[in-house]
């Protein structure tokens, strides 16, 4: 119906109860320990959670933000065990930057799929920026595999969130390292140029293809019914995306306008990243050709129903 918005689909089945101590080790499954960071905001949820695989031999995920305390912290984890691996999910300042301290105490060789993009968008209102500095030791590929002692991971290249980002699955027990691709606690942000809706949308319906038990995000607790919750984060953007298009039939053709319409519900400060979603989604509508716009797609241009 012209000027409203088609009602929402059921909420998304979130959880954002997560039992921790700050910089105190806790066992999330036999093979799996996670140190939260001191590093909260409304990007990070509690903070960033650094997980510690294995036991002699040891794979830090996601080693965190340039915290010397958090570090400190993994340090004291690990204790007298081997760091032989830092696997890197992406290239945000609360995920990447620890490895290059981490890696000064240890000595351990880092991975992930490369450096951060060029020509992205830091905006501190949007996400949390990017670690210009990280470049892996190791590149990993799709489908590439890891191995340690007493545990083996397989690579898993899920562009979407931004174009670098990388999910570990523990092979030995059907879990998998989601990064920020899907959190328990919310949905992840989309920002162009770094992030791109077509290709998010494309690495969700990938996880829907395995047959992974459980997730174990960065931020948040773990996820218990994966594939519920990934079908509910693609219906999600579905929605959004109808929303998009509700609010150009009733001819507020500018994201400015948009944005107070379709996240009437969240707070204002977080007006900036809901707009850099929506011209996410802009840009997949027009790439599928549902949308055009007045020249070059941009935050600023007027856009139209094809």
């Amino acid at each position: 119906m012209a000027g409203e918005l088609r009602p929402a689909p059921p909420a998304l089945p979130l959880n954002r109860d997560i039992q921790f101590t700050y910089g105190v080790p806790d066992e999330v499954s036999p093979l799996v320990r996670r140190v939260v960071a001191h590093n909260p905001n409304p990007f990070t949820f509690t903070g960033t959670g650094t997980h510690l695989i294995g036991e002699d031999e040891v794979a830090v995920v996601d080693p965190g933000p340039d915290l010397a305390d958090h570090v400190d912290a993994l340090i004291a984890a690990i204790g007298g065990a081997t760091v032989s691996h830092i696997l890197v999910t992406h290239t945000h300042r609360d995920h990447s930057p620890a490895a290059r301290l981490l890696q000064q105490r240890t000595g351990a060789p880092t991975y992930g799929w490369g450096p951060h993009p060029a020509g992205t968008v830091s905006d501190r209102r949007v996400e949390e920026g990017g670690d210009t500095d990280f470049v892996p030791d190791v590149t990993v590929g799709h489908g590439d595999v890891v191995r340690g002692n007493g545990w083996t991971i397989e690579c898993l290249h899920t562009p979407g969130h931004i174009s670098n980002h990388v999910c570990y699955a523990l092979v030995d027990e059907n879990g998998l390292f989601t990064g920020d691709h899907v959190m328990g606690w919310s949905t992840s942000v989309v920002s162009p140029p770094e992030g791109r809706m077509g290709d998010y949308l494309r690495s969700l319906e990938l996880l829907l293809t395995r047959d992974d038990v459980i997730y174990w995000p960065t931020h948040g607790p773990p996820v218990r019914d994966p594939k519920t919750l990934v079908r509910a984060f693609i219906a999600h953007r579905h929605h959004r995306e109808d929303q998009i298009l509700d609010c150009l039939a009733a001819d507020r053709t500018t994201i400015d306008t948009m944005v107070p319409v379709i996240y009437a519900d969240v707070a204002p400060e977080l007006h900036p990243a809901a707009a850099r979603s929506t011209y996410a989604h802009l840009l997949h509508l027009v790439e599928t050709g549902l949308v055009r716009s007045d020249g070059e797609p941009s935050p600023s241009s007027r856009y139209w129903p094809s």
